[in-house]
């Protein structure tokens, strides 16, 4: 380590940027999967998914894997779970978990639903990981009578825990000590969130109130996360950590798998109304699976469109274009549209009589209310090896209630399942038919709030997601990065050109050199700096290292000796600035995975930036850092220890401006800062 620190010998290396198309040159390590690299650079290449971290790299992304599900990249980031969190973490830290109510609130609790389990899990998870849990969530008490006040759910929650809850006020509870609250009670849990207007306001003050003494947020509650609230969303400005309960993971991973289309035919069965509302997820659907299966309220518009004869009475005229739209835009796709055949109708002057009709041949004064058999058997003939979704109810007025139909579909797909089928349920009325027909949901990926579903279909982001920290999101090849990675591992931070990460990689072949960068366009040039130069040590990667640090240095086989972060933007470093490169978190994890004695370079040419960073390393490294001995009692290193510099580095001293260094080391012995 101390050779890496001496100035190092040799002309100054210049490195020149070809503008090459990164198609041909990475043609040879891209095949066999090059041509769908058009398509998956043209998500890549988005504002959103550059600041998640996604990567333009050698060959450790195998696309095959990664395009079916390229359409909603951005809805989905990958995000920091607890699962992955380093569990020694946790002892000692308050962590708040905003539980889905949803599921722990439930009149009868069945712990064979994964949901429930993995919300139930994530809860004595932290419990036994000896972290002090705050709940929080909001509840309706007209939906759960057996809960009208706080101090019900906490026992009713201690219960089914087998630990004891205990009550708080929010706003007392940032005025109590939390080592007092909690020599009381195992876990805390706070008021119903649903009575405070600021929660649904997402007000900043609330969500602060909220923060108070939390080292952890954990957000368990999928179901809320198309919602913006104080506690999914506000919340997560004032934490340092951000992270996915089990509960939220697994509703995220069933949401990827929903999107994807390796298997096929892949089956959609469209319920209930509102197809104006409904049309953009739609046309995504459309161009996702194989056909189109409409079995409520919004089949009679899609036959209307067809310029079949149907009720007037149950027609929308304002949605007409859009359901032709819909129509057209399935047919150019070679999407099979599927509509029912005949339905069970009642007479509108007689209600209780029921008769049969083709569907487009029903009388005047008689309305559906059910698929009729051939309906259902056209249907079920469909299903048959295919990957299916049900989303929406076999609904076909506002007032039907669960019809027939709806019972013999859920037996035909529970059939399905035992056959190996990939069923995805979504909504109440579904789930509740499907426990009907298999009294346990287990066997199939289930969604019980179907507006997060619409919402991802129809392409917004989801707020409460897109709150939580990010994570490098795929699992990267470090033995096709670099040859040999038994070797010290060098993470530049911000890499910018390269200029810095490519010198020091030329002249050290024995050290491992990566280049953490958000600009993807200096990445591709950086990438094909390497690739001319055929650097063996040497490597870039286009992320958010703010979030990502963690998930991509942890996987690295060798140590981490050298963290180095060179004039960031300023802008980036204000303290009342969200996306501020250098937060917490990010210092956290520089010091928990750099090796013993390995060192942390800092320099900036504006002073309160490097302060700032001196602060922020002292304040966040949890001990482990210091200032190098050798440097204590100096404000700042007057050369750079290595002997290389940025280009930057160069601009700036050209002009004849101060450059402020600081290096700091990571030992068991550690030197206060004064």
């Amino acid at each position: 380590m101390g050779q890496l620190l001496n100035p190092l010998q040799g002309s100054t290396f210049i490195i020149k940027a070809f503008a090459q198309d990164p198609p041909k040159l990475y043609r040879k390590n891209l095949s066999p999967h090059f041509s769908k690299y058009d398509r998956y650079r043209a998500v890549l290449m988005s504002t959103l998914a550059r600041r998640w971290g996604v990567v333009y790299c050698k060959n450790f992304v195998n696309l095959e894997d990664h395009a079916p599900g390229w359409w909603n990249l951005e809805a989905l980031p990958h995000v920091q779970t607890l699962g992955e969190f380093p569990r020694e973490e946790l002892p000692g830290k308050v962590v708040m978990v905003r539980f889905d109510s949803t599921l722990l609130l439930l009149e009868e609790m069945d712990l064979r639903i994964n949901s429930v389990k993995n919300a139930v899990f994530t809860i004595k998870y932290l419990h036994k990981s000896a972290a002090k849990v705050i709940l929080a969530s909001n509840w309706n008490t007209n939906s759960t009578p057996r809960h009208p006040d706080i101090k019900s759910v906490a026992d009713y929650l201690s219960s089914v825990l087998q630990l004891k809850v205990l009550p708080v006020k929010c706003s007392s509870f940032s005025m109590m000590s939390t080592e007092e609250c909690f020599e009381k009670a195992d876990i805390l849990i706070l008021k119903n969130l649903s009575v405070f207007k600021e929660e649904v306001a997402n007000c900043s003050k609330f969500s602060k109130m909220l923060s108070l003494g939390v080292d952890i947020f954990v957000n368990d509650s999928f179901s809320q996360s198309h919602r913006i609230l104080a506690s999914t969303v506000g919340i997560s400005r004032f934490c340092s950590t951000c992270l996915a309960g089990f509960n939220f993971q697994e509703g995220l991973g069933l949401l990827r798998k929903a999107a994807e289309t390796k298997r096929q035919p892949y089956v959609a069965i469209i319920g209930g109304g509102n197809l104006l509302d409904k049309s953009a997820a739609l046309h995504l659907l459309a161009s996702t699976c194989s056909a189109l299966v409409f079995v409520g309220l919004m089949s009679i518009q899609i036959m209307q469109a067809l310029g079949l004869s149907v009720s007037s009475r149950l027609v929308n005229h304002g949605v007409c274009k859009e359901a032709a739209d819909i129509i057209q835009f399935s047919l150019d796709k070679n999407v099979q549209i599927v509509y029912p055949k005949d339905f069970w109708c009642k007479n509108v002057d007689a209600s209780k009589k029921m008769e049969l009709f083709a569907s487009n041949d029903i009388p005047d004064g008689w309305l559906p209310v059910d698929l009729g058999p051939t309906s259902l058997d056209e249907i079920n003939a469909l299903l048959m090896n295919s990957k299916i979704i049900w989303i929406g109810p076999v609904k076909f007025s506002d007032s039907s209630q669960s019809t027939c139909g709806t019972s013999k579909l859920a037996r035909k797909l529970y059939d399905l399942t035992q056959r190996g089928c990939d069923v995805t349920v979504v909504g109440t009325t579904a789930c509740k038919a499907m426990m009907q027909e298999s009294s346990t949901l287990s066997a199939y990926n289930v969604f019980e709030n179907a507006s997060v579903v619409w919402d991802f279909f129809k392409g917004k982001p989801l707020p409460g997601v897109l709150a939580l920290d990010r994570a490098y999101p795929y699992k990267i090849d470090w033995d096709a990065v670099f040859c040999d990675t038994a070797l010290p591992l060098v993470v530049d931070i911000g890499s910018g050109n390269g200029m810095f990460l490519l010198e020091m990689a030329t002249r050290r072949k024995d050290l491992n050199f990566l280049g953490l960068e958000i600009n993807e366009k200096l990445v591709k040039r950086c990438l094909h700096s390497v690739y001319q130069l055929e650097m063996k040590n040497g490597h870039f990667i286009a992320t958010n290292a703010t979030s990502t640090f963690r998930s991509i240095v942890s996987s690295y086989p060798g140590e981490l000796v050298l963290v180095s972060i060179q004039c960031p933007n300023p802008d980036f470093n204000k303290p009342e600035h969200r996306w501020r490169m250098l937060q917490r978190s990010l210092v956290e994890a520089v010091a928990d995975l750099l090796a013993s004695n390995g060192k942390v370079f800092l320099q900036s040419d504006v002073e309160v930036v490097a302060l700032r960073m001196k602060e922020a390393f002292l304040l966040y490294g949890k001990g482990k850092l210091a200032i190098l001995q050798e440097q204590v009692g100096e404000e700042w290193l007057s050369e750079n220890p290595f002997g290389v510099r940025s280009d930057w580095e160069r601009h700036v001293l050209d002009r004849g401006d101060p450059m402020f260094r600081l290096m700091l080391s990571k030992s068991t012995t550690t030197n206060s800062f004064n």
